[in-house]
């Protein structure tokens, strides 16, 4: 029995061997096999006699072949072979392609993409087929391409998504015709818009969340807006924005102003955002001491800081500074000096909030200008945009006055992008300055609609190009019309007169004048030519010639034997021929968003010079506005006055001045000064007068309502007078100076269809046969 046993155990130990050996040559044949598959493959090679393409169309076999770079009898492998059939298929011209070697012959079989035959889009209504069809690649008879198509896809969807359509989709669809041509189909939903429902601040103390609003570009969803202008919510806006709030508090001495962070957060109904600016204003500081020093001879730092208009105590800003060293590096160049920079070197005082700043006068590195080359002007021509350059080739390189020239370029609103870089040109001490710009359309044509409580309804239409024929001219056209008055104009500017800093143009302009208020009409055809240039940082000087033809005429009704209006219509139409000039000091909508400023404008005029009347007409205007209490109140006072001198005492009532609403409020036109008056209806001509003067004083502030609704208020005070007259009778009142006075209330809203101001005023001294107007309202409407 053991021996039994112990045979079977011997027997069963071998059958397990045998097993293990059969086991083990099976795995050691398969793995030798795979490891000699690599080489197998790699040492494939195919030699062919002769290629041949299936397929084609519409495509050369030659160009098939081509783009798979094989050649006959050229050796290749396996890999090689791979590589042609992808370059085929990268082609883009082809659905399918398959490389079929057969024997020394290779077959490259291809199906080629169809033809469009035309692109529609279907679903689209904010956006129109025109603007889409600019946006993408695809193009009727051009090949069909799956991926470019996607592409436009895209193109399509980010278009929507900047006008605040975030839910917009966009499917292409591909639909067969005949002789392998295709549809294009882009199948739209336009999805509704996502508004910007509100724009809060956190860590704002010194500004309010409303003057802040006031600032960015980004706005709230209005009242009005809802219908007529939608508020979206656009990444690159937000970015912008986050700039101008720094630029913004730094220009007010904050100098550690920061944006920590930005939260868009999309409302539960995912139709409006709600947008929180997460901002730490820091220390507000001031100037401390002001000095400089040179390090260039001939450059006097007393005489150089006494150029500068910075003082100790005045809150800080970096346009200040900006300014100070710009006019130190022109007294430079002034006195011959160049390569001359001035370093602004500032020292922190936290202990008295202050910055210290120290002008050093050094001498720059002598590096010139070896020349300006110009990019992407396909309309503009080179000289408009070398003329925003104060210098040229061969002149020493200044890296501020480069970025001065930039800002001009871009501030003619000619182009989308206007980048200006300085590299180094053919040798270490020369750059080339490389301006690269991108085209936008200069031109507009609108068509708005006014309401005056004077004039009615009227009508407006206005064509404006910016950049004529690219010569960076001016040429526009208006028409206008009301129930009281009628007004063609054209004009004409160039702002690079003979290559320097003037302007010159002209103005033709035909107005037809029937004032409710008046016994007459008047008709005026006028020829205006003008030059205009600086004199100095903020001043301008504009000298005219004014040929103007004029036609006084009564309107319906019996003439009165005697009247002065009667007897200065009696003269028909006259020719006035002048020559006159204003200068202009005006530091207003200086820096970022300013917070104070002034105009001082005078001017005359000399008539005489040929023609039929002489005359000299003077007037003069001074404007003052600054904001108080955290920016959110302004206030603002303007005086003005005029005078008018005949030597030969013949003016007529559409040569004086009269007041309206523009300058004394409270009052009709014609409502004030001189009147030819009888009783009992019989005359009641307003006659204006040859002097003038007014003061206007105004607050304007907000009324505590949602800042959507851009509703706010105002309180004005007006005192003027309107007196002198040529020629007089005794039926003439009012004839001498009197001081009126009136009062009022103001509402400004700022709505879609335009700026509605509402006035209501209360004269609280005038004269008896005054015309009242105890309510103004006035639109201007662009659409």
């Amino acid at each position: 029995m053991a021996k039994h046993e112990r045979a079977l155990a011997v027997a069963k130990d071998g059958g397990n061997t045998r097993l293990r050996q059969i086991v083990f040559a099976f795995f050691f044949l398969i793995s030798a096999v795979l490891l000699a598959l690599p080489n197998l493959a790699s040492a494939q090679q195919y030699q062919f006699g002769s290629i041949g393409v299936e397929g084609n169309q519409r495509i050369e076999s030659a160009a098939v072949i081509s783009y798979a770079g094989l050649k006959t009898g050229q050796t290749v492998s396996a890999g090689q072979l791979n590589a042609a059939y992808q370059r085929v298929l990268a082609s883009g011209l082809f659905e399918t392609v398959e490389l079929v070697p057969s024997g020394n012959r290779l077959v490259i079989k291809v199906q080629e993409y169809p033809t469009i035959n035309l692109i529609n889009f279907e679903g689209n209504a904010r956006l129109k087929d025109d603007a889409l069809a600019s946006l993408i690649e695809s193009q009727s008879r051009r090949v069909l391409n799956p991926t470019v198509a996607e592409r436009d896809a895209a193109r399509i969807t980010e278009a929507y998504a900047q006008s605040g359509r975030l839910a917009a989709r966009v499917t292409p669809r591909i639909i067969r015709r005949s002789d392998n041509r295709a549809d294009l189909i882009f199948e739209i939903f336009e999805g509704g818009i996502v508004e910007i429902e509100r724009i809060g601040f956190v860590g704002n103390q010194e500004y309010s969340d409303r003057r802040l609003r006031r600032v960015l570009g980004t706005k709230q969803a209005g009242l009005l807006r809802a219908l007529f202008k939608q508020d979206t919510y656009v990444d690159d806006r937000i970015e912008f924005d986050k700039q101008v709030l720094r630029d913004f508090y730094l220009s007010r001495g904050f100098v550690d102003f920061r944006v920590t962070s930005v939260n868009a957060e999309l409302s539960r109904e995912r139709d409006s955002y709600f947008i929180t600016f997460n901002i730490q204003e820091g220390q507000q500081f001031e100037f401390g001491k002001i000095t400089a020093t040179s390090e260039v001879a001939g450059a006097d730092p007393d005489e150089y800081l006494a150029a500068i208009k910075l003082k100790p105590g005045v809150m800080y800003s970096p346009l200040q500074v900006e300014n100070a060293i710009a006019r130190m590096e022109t007294k430079a160049l002034k006195q011959g000096l160049d390569f001359v920079r001035v370093d602004p070197r500032i020292t922190r005082d936290d202990a008295n909030l202050a910055l210290d700043v120290e002008f050093a006068i050094v001498k720059g590195p002598r590096i010139f200008v070896e020349r300006i080359d110009i990019e992407g002007n396909t309309t503009t021509i080179d000289r408009v945009i070398r003329h925003q350059f104060r210098i040229v080739e061969g002149d020493p390189f200044n890296p501020r006055e480069i970025r001065e020239s930039a800002e001009r370029i871009r501030a003619l609103e000619f182009f989308e992008t206007a980048e200006v870089n300085a590299r180094e040109g053919s040798s270490p001490d020369q750059v080339v300055i490389d301006v690269d710009v991108v085209e936008k359309p200069t031109g507009s044509l609108s068509f708005g609609a006014t309401y005056g409580t004077n004039d009615g309804f009227g009508l407006v239409v206005r064509f404006n190009e910016r950049n004529f024929l690219g010569r960076g001219q001016t040429v526009g056209f208006s028409f206008s019309t009301a129930s009281t008055i009628t007004d063609y104009g054209f004009n004409f500017l160039e702002p690079a007169f003979l290559g320097r800093d003037l302007a010159a143009g002209f103005a033709l302009r035909y107005q037809e004048y029937e004032p409710n208020e008046a016994r007459f009409s008047n008709t005026i055809g006028e020829f205006q030519p003008t030059l205009a240039f600086p004199v100095s940082e903020y001043g301008e000087m504009a000298l005219r010639y004014t040929l103007q033809n004029s036609e006084m005429d009564i309107n319906n009704g019996e003439a009165l034997a005697g009247s002065i209006i009667d007897t200065e219509a009696a003269r028909g139409d006259i020719w006035k021929s002048s020559v006159g000039y204003t200068y202009s000091f005006d530091t207003r909508n200086r820096g970022l968003d300013p917070n104070r400023g002034v105009l001082l404008e005078f001017g005359q005029d000399f008539g005489g010079l040929g023609g039929d009347y002489t005359f000299i007409k003077t007037t003069a205007r001074a404007i003052a506005e600054t904001r108080v209490y955290h920016e959110e109140i302004t206030l603002r006072a303007v005086l003005e006055g005029g005078a008018l001198y005949s030597p030969d005492k013949d003016s007529r009532a559409d040569d004086r001045f009269i007041t309206t609403a523009r300058n004394i409020r409270g009052f009709e036109p014609f409502g004030i000064g001189p009147r030819e008056y009888q009783g009992g209806g019989v005359q009641d001509d307003a006659l204006g007068g040859n002097y003038y003067a007014v003061a206007r004083f105004e607050a304007e502030f907000p009324l505590g309502l949602p800042d959507e609704l851009g509703i706010r208020g105002g309180l004005f005070y007006d005192i003027g007078s309107l007196w002198g007259l040529d020629v007089s009778s005794p039926n003439v009142i009012y004839e001498d100076f009197s001081l009126r006075h009136v009062v009022g209330f103001s509402l400004f809203w700022e709505t879609a269809i335009g700026p509605l101001r509402f006035n209501f005023s209360k004269a609280i001294q005038k004269e008896k046969f005054d015309k009242e107007q105890n309510f103004d309202f006035t639109v201007s409407a662009q659409f």
